[in-house]
């Protein structure tokens, strides 16, 4: 009865437009007040989410990202994916997938990829003669290719909850990532080839290799998290530092855009956006600790294997509860609720902890662009000046190929560990 009570707040309140962050820190505090449970429950709860030497990763890999984007470098890699990809049919939907697939490095963050590449590539696309809603559709649908590769938040998050390496887990989100991106491409160039969307001219080897150069510096970075973690350099914490320090002379000394006085407001971009992921983490654990006493995770788990224990079955009823649980809320906050609940589940029927991971965010990327809390939707759309069921139609071929490679991923564990395998 009790859980009924914190869950249906918990709805009530999502449904109003209430903050995922704000919903589950009021129907916890309900809850916490009408079971008679002490208040202190609260910081002891957020401080246990919080007290992780890997959780300092966030908000030094935001700084890096940040600080990347002040010295130029969504241009950059605008500039060298439509170089190579420009004067194909519908070349700018095709630069704007593999813009986000190149941008996925520096961000970490889904949003993050909608918001720096949306506000260049749709406005240009939509002056070429673009739809509207196709360019939102591409540039919210692309941007869920970012979480798969690193630095991601998301693999940062399970990480930390599961005492699983990070790096394996960098690893493991490279294939399907790049999948789900060969899959968008595919759609986009099918779709432009449909309306007769335009094409770009093709560009010479030199330009080619000019546009690359300037987007290589921001592309290291990801070799050097990778060389750093999986070499034992650095721990991910320490590989998040080291890319701050090289954002910032790539910045200032390379590209030579980022001004110093662009520094402060750079670093309160960072706090507020640390600041917000951090809350939702710490208010999402307070959640998770009073499933964990009211039974919750075993109801799940006995509710799951109870229709089936077939491997098939059972994997298929995680990947749509995760699908309709993505729909509602946001990743970070059902990856820490979800993933301890989830994971005994998973592993009952054979699923390796860090295969089920890469699932589980990619699952939960797939609901940033649905309705009726899908950020990435929303993003896009506001720059498309477009209404969201507009954006919503163009989406469905996209979603339809990421339902694919979802389950291709889910039933197929070597494209997630094959990386990792090669590092044991």
């Amino acid at each position: 009865m009790m859980a009924l009570l914190l869950f249906g707040l918990f709805l009530l309140l999502i449904a109003f437009g209430v903050p995922i962050a704000f919903s589950l820190s009021i129907s916890s505090l309900v809850y916490l007040l009408v079971a008679g449970v002490p208040l202190t429950v609260i910081p002891q709860t957020m401080f246990a989410g919080l007290d992780s030497f890997v959780m300092l990763a966030i908000p030094a890999f935001i700084l890096a990202g940040n600080l990347m984007n002040a010295g130029g470098i969504t241009n950059r890699i605008i500039d060298f994916a439509n170089a190579v990809v420009g004067h194909i049919r519908g070349g700018l939907g095709l630069t704007n997938v593999a813009s986000s697939l190149g941008f996925a490095g520096i961000s970490g963050t889904a949003l993050s990829d909608t918001a720096s590449i949306g506000s260049v590539m749709i406005p240009a696309m939509k002056k070429q003669g673009y739809g509207a809603g196709f360019s939102a559709a591409v540039t919210s649908i692309s941007s869920t290719v970012g979480p798969m590769l690193p630095p991601s938040l998301p693999m940062i998050i399970i990480g930390t909850l599961a005492s699983i390496s990070i790096g394996d887990l960098f690893l493991a989100g490279a294939i399907p990532g790049v999948l789900l991106a060969i899959g968008f491409l595919i759609v986009t160039y099918a779709i432009s080839v449909k309306r007769q969307y335009p094409k770009g001219e093709k560009q010479s080897f030199s330009v080619i290799g000019k546009t690359f150069f300037g987007a290589f510096w921001a592309l290291l970075m990801v070799v050097i998290i990778l060389w750093g973690i999986l070499g034992g350099y650095f721990t991910p914490t320490e590989a998040a530092v080291v890319c701050v320090v090289y954002a910032f002379i790539v910045g200032k000394f390379v590209y030579k855009e980022l001004k110093l006085k662009e520094i402060p407001g750079i670093l309160l971009t960072t706090l507020r956006s640390t600041a917000s992921i951090l809350l939702l983490v710490g208010f999402a654990n307070t959640f998770g600790w009073i499933l964990v006493s009211e039974g919750v995770p075993l109801l799940i788990a006995d509710g799951i294997l109870s229709i089936s224990e077939n491997p098939i079955i059972v994997i298929l009823l995680i990947i749509i509860l995760l699908l309709l649980v993505g729909m509602f809320m946001e990743t970070i906050a059902a990856l820490v609720i979800l993933f301890p609940v989830l994971l005994p589940v998973a592993q009952s029927v054979g699923m390796d902890p860090i295969h089920f991971g890469v699932v589980m965010v990619l699952s939960l990327m797939i609901g940033l662009s649905t309705p009726p809390v899908g950020v990435c939707l929303f993003v896009a759309s506001t720059f498309a000046k477009v209404p969201i069921t507009r954006t919503v139609k163009e989406l469905l071929p996209f979603l339809a190929v990421a339902m694919v490679v979802l389950i291709i991923v889910a039933y197929v564990p070597s494209l997630s560990l094959f990386l990792p395998s090669l590092f044991e």
